[in-house]
């Protein structure tokens, strides 16, 4: 009931935007967890082509925020995130006809395009409508966001005991809906006009040393983030012998998130400075990798033994819950706010390619600790939250991160 209330104190096209973000995590959790699968025992595809058909999805996305982000800028958020919507129905609905390489790669390409366009976007309309209250903002987007990953995959995995054509068209449906919802209700803003070429702002961001720095330092936040997609539930399974058990990495995760998001945020907001609360939130998710490490290859197979997992994935959610609004909130400040969008994109284009690098030395890790050296995958992870959390100390000592907004102050009678 606390979120419901906080929510409704936004305006109309942030309420909105927060039960899209709810649509979209709930549409894309509810097919792409379970499109491997499909393709291996349903369609007979290699290994190596399955491998195609995801890399191509996730390259679109990665590779093209910076589209998305210009597009933005320039054309308007609402439209940009209209369109992503649309394709994302295109995209998913094609999963659901089409069986031919050809087809399913297409699917790819138009889903990960569709991601490109409106995640940027959406943070940028986001920033611009909440004002001073951002990181609240953006606190209450990751509530409806982490709602959204946990009903998805349960949703998904019930319409699969029809079959998958169903789930993918229940996905595009959602996606379908949330076009025609965003086109009706979502406020359209007038676009201040660029006063340079695309190219030109993108050598702005990019020659930005202090932003670029700080999209690096965050190369922990977002390895350590897909960890609860890979290690974690992996460490469960293993950890207890039983597949369920992964899912109580994300029931603990969903739980703590709807409990905690806002008080944290809000009473972080008043203490200290935002380079210090993201520096302690991405301490303490290095840190949420210590207690899973110290049983990591034991013998031992029950529930009791998953606790330590657990406990590591209590602590990486509220490090997330602690680091990630206040990330979001400093962005726009690096740049002009007619470049909003355009500092998003390239923010998630570095980190995303940095974050990669970082999820493909943890698997490394995995693989290598498989040998008798099963803690070196947490072990690292840890040591990437410490590297961040000293990369943003030291842009904070530096004096190169942004100042949060200020209030504002009512105009004088």
């Amino acid at each position: 009931m606390k979120t419901w209330h906080e929510m409704r104190q936004f305006p109309l096209a942030v309420r909105l935007l927060l039960v899209n973000q709810l649509g979209v995590n709930t549409g894309f959790y509810l097919l792409i967890p379970y499109l491997a699968t499909h393709l291996t025992e349903n369609l007979g595809m290699s290994a190596a082509v399955v491998g195609i058909v995801l890399g191509v999805r996730n390259l679109s996305q990665q590779g093209l925020f910076i589209i998305g982000g210009s597009a933005s800028d320039r054309l308007g958020a609402r439209g940009v995130i209209i369109a992503g919507c649309a394709l994302r129905t295109v995209g998913f609905g094609l999963f659901a006809l089409g069986d031919g390489l050809a087809v399913l790669l297409a699917a790819s390409v138009l889903s990960g395009l569709a991601g490109a366009l409106f995640n940027p976007a959406v943070r940028a309309y986001l920033a611009q409508e909440a004002g001073e209250r951002k990181a609240e903002a953006f606190a209450l987007f990751n509530v409806f966001a982490t709602t959204g990953a946990l009903i998805g995959p349960l949703l998904g995995s019930l319409l699969l005991l029809v079959d998958f054509r169903t789930s993918a068209l229940t996905a595009a449906a959602v996606f379908a809906a949330l076009t025609v919802a965003q086109a009706l209700v979502l406020p359209a803003r007038e676009v201040e006009p660029s006063r340079s070429g695309i190219v030109a702002d993108w050598r702005e961001v990019v020659g930005n040393r202090a932003f670029l720095a700080f999209a690096l330092a965050m190369v922990g936040m977002f390895t350590l983030e897909n960890q609860l997609y890979l290690l974690l539930p992996s460490g469960a399974r293993q950890a207890t012998g039983w597949d369920g058990a992964a899912g109580l990495v994300f029931l603990v995760g969903t739980l703590v998130n709807l409990t905690l998001q806002l008080r944290l945020t809000r009473a972080l907001k008043e203490r200290g400075s935002r380079a210090r609360w993201i520096s302690a939130g991405l301490l303490l998710m290095g840190l949420a990798f210590l207690p899973p490490a110290l049983v990591a290859g034991s013998s031992s197979a029950g529930l009791l033994d998953a606790l330590p997992v657990l406990l590591g994935t209590l602590l990486l959610y509220v490090g997330v819950m602690i680091a990630s609004p206040f990330v979001m909130e400093l962005i726009p400040g690096f740049g002009r706010p007619e470049l909003t969008g355009t500092y998003y994109g390239i923010f998630y284009v570095v980190s995303g390619i940095a974050a990669a690098l970082g999820n493909t030395v943890v698997g490394w890790a995995m693989d290598t600790g498989e040998r008798g050296a099963e803690w070196l995958p947490w072990v690292c992870c840890a040591l990437f939250g410490l590297a961040s959390t000293l990369g943003v100390a030291w842009l904070h000592r530096l004096n190169a991160l942004p100042a949060p907004p200020k209030p504002a102050v009512p105009a004088a009678a």
